[in-house]
């Protein structure tokens, strides 16, 4: 008894030691962050226009958000998250439950509906369609019903000081205290997404400064508040980045077993009659239309052979410009077409893939990458190269290739 007695008694003061030690480099930290404001941020915001006013405003009692994902401390090290945190890390079919592509869709009619005109005006200008703007604008906000209350510069301030990609936050912070300084809104009434997204489209504070626009005529581009803003703002974006205003997104396919998973991505494109030509049909029976056949098409298989398989277009890599994610770009030309089209789901199933660590994910990338394969970077993330360089490996092994990590592959990559 005496025995145990002592035995919950060291883990009890291990642990208060363990707490308070971890209360102290919290401390630690924190003061290093406010000289780091100071000493490098303020000279920095200084130098684009802001006023220090401003700069007092935007971090009176703002301290370091210790909740936010991928954050290195200072005199720690960047280490691969074990846990899942997106769908690109399961299953991809996760991305499109039916919850989420019902409601952007249905809100998304009556949007469409209560904006015709600012749409119009938009597409005429752009070119870029409303079905595409409205679906966009669906993803990011819920047409602007989707509460946003993080402290944005609570947020950047965090990720610029210990984040993976400091830079680049840190570049964010500058740009969002040049917002503040234009007197778009008051600093302590700026709030973002947990990444630092600003709006009803989640512009990141650069892209505001760049791509924003007025849509109504009073002179502002509110896109915290006006969707008359929110719509130019996402149209001008997709323009700037290169939509053609002639070509659809894509199309969903079939795709025959002789013709590889391997082949796809966006460097590997060829003109649509010539994939044609290989066997893939549109699964919706209609032929391609006329004036995309001779448009070059790039075969796009997020899950590999376990799911929905499409030929899309340079536009799908232009919505890959507002969000990096694959299925991100490819939720948005679904709902849209949803919205317009009234198409239902895809003919293609989502298999059963996923479930797989990103760390694990990453072990079979540097597997990969040994044997001489491009995957786009060890990541964790199965990505397009990932992808297809693990069906150029199964082909190697004279298996017919499937392009997506399973469990099993990790004990044949990796002795």
């Amino acid at each position: 008894m005496f025995t145990l007695m002592r035995t919950i008694l060291a883990v009890m003061c291990f642990n208060l030691l363990s707490h308070t030690a971890s209360a102290q480099d919290h401390a630690e930290v924190e003061r290093q962050f406010q000289a780091w404001l100071q000493d490098v941020i303020w000279p920095k915001a200084q130098a684009k226009g802001v006023s220090r006013e401003t700069m007092e405003q935007a971090f009176a009692g703002v301290t370091l958000n210790w909740k936010l994902p991928d954050l290195v401390p200072p005199g720690q090290k960047t280490k691969t998250p074990k846990t899942q945190k997106q769908a690109e890390f399961g299953s991809p079919g996760r991305y499109f439950n039916a919850g989420s592509v019902q409601g952007a869709t249905a809100v998304g009619r009556k949007m469409a509906t209560r904006h015709s005109a600012t749409l119009a005006s938009v597409e005429r200008e752009t070119g870029v369609p409303g079905r595409i703007v409205l679906a966009i604008w669906g993803r990011e906000s819920g047409y602007g019903q989707v509460p946003i209350r993080h402290d944005a510069f609570r947020v950047l301030s965090t990720k610029a000081f210990m984040s993976t990609r400091a830079e680049y936050f840190t570049g964010e912070l500058i740009a969002a205290l040049q917002i503040a300084e234009s007197g778009y809104l008051p600093a302590r009434g700026m709030k973002s997404s947990w990444a630092g997204a600003l709006g009803q489209p989640q512009f990141m504070p650069s892209n505001f400064l760049t791509y924003a626009r007025d849509g109504n005529g009073d002179g502002r581009a509110d896109i915290w508040g006006s969707p008359a803003d929110t719509i130019a703002s996402i149209g001008h974006y997709l323009d700037q980045h290169g939509w053609v205003s002639n070509r659809d997104w894509g199309f969903e396919v079939s795709v025959p077993a002789n013709v590889s998973c391997s082949l796809e991505g966006p460097d590997q494109g060829r003109p649509i009659h010539k994939w044609e030509e290989m066997g893939i049909r549109r699964v919706s029976g209609r032929p391609f239309p006329a004036h995309e056949r001779d448009g070059e098409g790039f075969l796009m298989m997020p899950a590999g052979r376990h799911g929905p398989a499409f030929l899309v277009t340079p536009n799908f890599y232009v919505l890959k410009e507002y969000n990096k994610s694959d299925l991100y770009a490819l939720f948005v030309g679904h709902v849209g077409d949803r919205i317009q089209y009234g198409v239902g789901d895809f003919a293609g199933q989502w298999g059963k893939v996923g479930g797989l660590y990103r760390s694990d994910v990453a072990i079979m990338q540097r597997a990969l990458e040994e044997l001489g394969h491009d995957v786009g970077g060890a990541d964790g993330l199965p990505g397009f190269k990932t992808r297809r360089s693990i069906g150029r490996w199964q082909q190697s092994l004279g298996l017919a290739p499937t392009c997506f990590p399973d469990a099993g592959m990790k004990a044949d990559l990796v002795p």
